[in-house]
């Protein structure tokens, strides 16, 4: 199953270099890291205002894993996490 991650901007401390290093060294030995971004500016699309994600969020990150407490485990490490921040995870739904 694929997840999507999002990475809300509310740590109570700000993260360390040490901390992502550490964690981002665990994400690519685990394999179940796709990758992801920091998210900046953005713009919407459409006539109903709505409060910008941005506003919250600071970035994102996807993974891939068979059972969701190998995710859970390796989440346990991210900097955001450790830093008492909020970590959303999302079910990415396999569509035909």
């Amino acid at each position: 199953m694929e997840y999507f991650l999002f990475i809300h901007n509310n740590t109570d401390q700000p993260t360390t270099a040490a901390q992502w290093d550490a964690f981002f060294a665990a994400a690519n030995q685990s394999g179940l890291f796709l990758g992801g971004s920091e998210v900046a500016g953005s713009a919407q699309i459409g006539s109903k205002g709505v409060r910008a994600t941005t506003d919250s969020v600071a970035g994102f990150m996807r993974f891939e894993a068979e059972e969701l407490s190998q995710l859970h485990q390796l989440l346990a490490l991210h900097p955001v996490y450790l830093q008492g921040g909020t970590l959303e995870l999302c079910e990415m739904p396999k569509t035909s």
